[in-house]
């Protein structure tokens, strides 16, 4: 554990650099109601109390679509990530979960 003292000015904490990183990002969570596997995130999402934009890809076409184009396949589920670097699109619900579990402080 690193102390106070030992850390330069405008330095960031942990805690700090986690909300840093998390408000630099925006989410949208690609899915439907039937996947198994959505519904593990979407489980996760709310115990650990996150909103996130949810897309349908079986009702919305242009869900669908957009996951297509952007992540190249059409698997569920999907988060998409945008960043200040670009769009970054990240598969599997385990993944998901550590991802945004480590983004949110979530152990």
């Amino acid at each position: 554990m690193q102390s106070l003292l030992g850390m330069a000015w405008g330095a960031k904490g942990p805690a700090q650099t986690v909300a840093y990183s998390r408000a630099m990002e925006r989410y949208q969570l690609f899915g439907y109601n039937a996947c198994p596997f959505c519904y593990r995130v979407r489980r996760f999402l709310d115990s650990a109390g996150i909103e996130i934009q949810l897309r349908d890809t079986m009702r919305d076409r242009d869900a669908h679509a957009e996951l297509v184009a952007g992540g190249g396949r059409s698997t569920v589920p999907c988060l998409r990530i945008e960043r200040e670097d670009g769009v970054h699109w990240l598969y599997e619900s385990a993944d998901i979960i550590d991802y945004l579990g480590e983004r949110y402080g979530i152990a």
